[in-house]
Order: C-alpha cells, then structure tokens, then sequence
C-alpha cells in the first residue's frame, strides 16, 4: 500500500485552504498513492470566531469535494480532520472522516481527547469551550486493512492506540496541528513509540508554519515504520511524503518480537481515574 501524508499550511481563509488540500491530494494521486492522509484542521486555522462559524454538517460541502476527488483518483482520503455542527451544542466536533476510493464515508472518529489547562497566573486554556469530544475509540478498513483513527492531541494518550492495536489495526493515523514549541521535542518521540510499541504503522499528516501572530504549527509530517523508523518526512513548508507500507515485514516483527501476545492482561489493573 502506497501511503502520502500531505502537509498544509491553512489560514483563516476554508475556501483557499480547501482548494490548497485538493491540489496536494492532486499530487498524492500523481505520486501513486492508495491512501492520503491530510492534517488536522484542514479546512481553517483562524482565530475561534471563524472556527465556529466554519462548522458544517457531515455529510456536507466540504466532504463532498473530498468525496469528488478520492472518485476523481480512486484513491482513499482521510480528511485529518474539519469542525462538524453537533446537534444541540453551540460548539464543534473536532471530526476525521474516511472515504474510500468511490468517494463514500466509511467512518468518522471525534477526538477524545481534549487539552484544558488552568495554571493561575500563567495560561488558561480549555479546548472544551469551543469543541465538544467524542466518546468512541474508532477503527475502519481501507482496502481490506485496518487503520485506528486519533486526532493531535491523542497521541499523548497510549491506551486508544493499544486498543485499536489490539482490535487488529495495522496503521495508526495522527493528523495534527501540533505546536511549534512542543513539537520540537515531542512530535516524533510519540508517533515512534505509538509505532514501537504497537508494532504498527504510524502515518502522521500535520499543519505547518505560523496561522495566526505568534502562533505556528511544528509541520514534520512523517510515516513511520513498526520497528520505528522514520521511513519519510516532509519538508518544514507545504507539500507531501510518500512510503510503501510493507505488511509481510510487519508480521515479520510481530512474530520474532512477540511483544503484543506476551503482555500481561491478567496482572494489568489500569482504574478509570
């Protein structure tokens, strides 16, 4: 399976950024891609005000021209992830979606995670004011594979990951619009241990360069391997990185590093809180 994680740089403006994601989807096509994964939040990047206004309903205008172009190529696409209305809620659903190479939702996954901090004196943010979570750990196929679906934040939180391992996903993917200044340190150390210790592959699709003043995204959008190696990396600018997922070597690792059926299920006790 032939994978290309784009990589964008959206603003404020969801008509510029939607036609910048189609056009790398365009050269992902051109680079023989069976999936393209783009990041988080393709469709804006602006301040909140224009983020809730630029909510829509799934389906709805911007899946349908995501859904044209997977037809267009016959190829997969998983928008990393767009704002979608929920009912009853003034606020979104920070939302992935699937579509398969007809140009049909095959699945969705809302984030679960959500990042609310309140230090006195020194920030307080609370993604939950604007975005509602979901509740439901999300695993789909794509050409009679197994992927997991996680949004940014997700990464930090290894449990999703192992249960969609352990529910049979080969890939996991990360679209995200991670910060500069913790994307430094904790971009790729995370997706490589989500890819080591679940012994997937990990195709990590996020946004680049700065959205608003004083506020930019770390970019490095990568595909990695189930030992753990960076197999492709995008530039620090707008474009694409390509691989070749191998599902023969990834059964060679599971079977001579047997990690996932020594674990220990009997003595883990892992509470709710």
């Amino acid at each position: 399976m032939r994978v290309v994680t784009c990589q964008i740089n959206s603003q404020g403006d969801k008509a510029a950024n939607i036609r910048t994601a189609l056009e790398l989807l365009d050269r992902a096509a051109a680079q023989g891609a069976d999936l393209a994964v783009l990041p988080e939040y393709v469709e804006y990047m602006g301040d909140d005000a224009g983020a809730l206004a630029a909510a829509e309903a799934i389906p709805g205008a911007t899946t349908d021209a995501f859904a044209a172009k997977a037809r267009e190529h016959g190829m997969n696409i998983v928008i990393g992830s767009m704002r979608a209305k929920v009912e009853g809620d003034v606020r979104c659903a920070n939302t992935s979606v699937l579509i398969d190479r007809e140009g049909r939702i095959t699945a969705q996954y809302r984030k679960l995670h959500l990042y609310d901090v309140d230090l006195p004196g020194r920030v307080y943010y609370k993604e939950s004011d604007t975005v509602a979570c979901g509740n439901d750990v999300v695993t789909a196929e794509i050409d009679g594979v197994k992927v997991g679906l996680s949004i940014c934040y997700d990464v930090r939180f290894p449990e999703l990951f192992r249960i969609q391992a352990l529910s049979g996903a080969r890939i996991l993917i990360v679209p995200a619009a991670f910060t500069l200044f913790t994307g430094r340190d904790h971009w790729e150390l995370l997706l490589r241990a989500r890819a080591v210790e679940n012994q997937c592959y990990v195709i990590a699709a996020g946004q680049v360069g700065t959205y608003l003043p004083g506020k930019a995204c770390n970019g490095r959008s990568m595909i990695i391997d189930p030992w753990g190696t960076v197999m492709a990396c995008a530039s620090d600018t707008v474009g694409t990185a390509v691989a070749d997922l191998d599902f023969a070597y990834q059964d060679k690792i599971r079977s001579e590093l047997p990690a996932l059926s020594n674990r220990r299920a009997d003595v883990y006790a892992i509470g709710a809180n």
